[in-house]
């Protein structure tokens, strides 16, 4: 009975439901991203991707959160271009782990401001697979927020994704992502590599 072919007037497909989101916040958890993007064996154009996100929507604000290494000047430098282009960036300096490996967790960082800006914006599209976000998106998502995840669906935690109204696996839209190879790019070099010291077996 509820065949939207037979009322167009009244009722909505399915997509056209998801594409009502209303304000958009984007939260990037940029390890996470990197590390999805290496899996995939893509190289993501930031441009496309803040596009991607947004699809056609009002943007309030795009936050890229990241560890940062202050001795790694191309990673500034992708940094300076993140800000120029669109991201807010949320950095906080990498700390070397007894093993050697250096990280820094901004889930904190990521929780706190999808809180603080609940009301400015209705639709949040969190882009991390990590399960300790869950609670924050719940949390979120009572003040009437709608909760969209991206991710790689072999990095995200069922958690997450139960608690998100939307899933969508970056395998799906790595075509719109991805950097297209040519010889003059607005930026050559690879982005975070400062959290690339981790465990990235190429060092190119």
């Amino acid at each position: 009975m509820l065949s939207h072919s037979d009322n167009p007037g009244e009722l909505f497909t399915p997509e056209q439901v998801l594409e009502n989101r209303g304000r958009v916040a984007i939260f990037i958890d940029g390890s996470n991203l990197f590390y999805a993007a290496l899996q995939l064996g893509i190289e993501i154009d930031y441009t496309k991707l803040l596009c991607r996100l947004t699809a056609g929507s009002r943007l309030l604000r795009s936050f890229f959160y990241t560890g940062v290494d202050p001795t790694n000047e191309k990673q500034q430098g992708f940094l300076l271009w993140m800000r120029r282009n669109g991201y807010r960036v949320i950095s906080k300096e990498l700390v070397q782990l007894p093993d050697g490996s250096k990280k820094a967790n901004l889930d904190v960082e990521i929780a706190v401001d999808m809180m603080a800006l609940v009301g400015s914006y209705d639709t949040a599209v969190l882009v991390s697979g990590d399960g300790d976000l869950a609670y924050a998106v719940d949390a979120v998502s009572y003040r009437g927020v709608r909760v969209e995840v991206v991710s790689l669906r072999s990095m995200t935690s069922d958690s997450l994704i139960n608690v998100a109204d939307r899933y969508i696996d970056l395998e799906s839209v790595k075509e719109d992502i991805q950097k297209t190879p040519r010889n003059g790019g607005n930026y050559t070099y690879r982005p975070l590599s400062g959290i690339s010291l981790l465990d990235e077996p190429q060092g190119r």
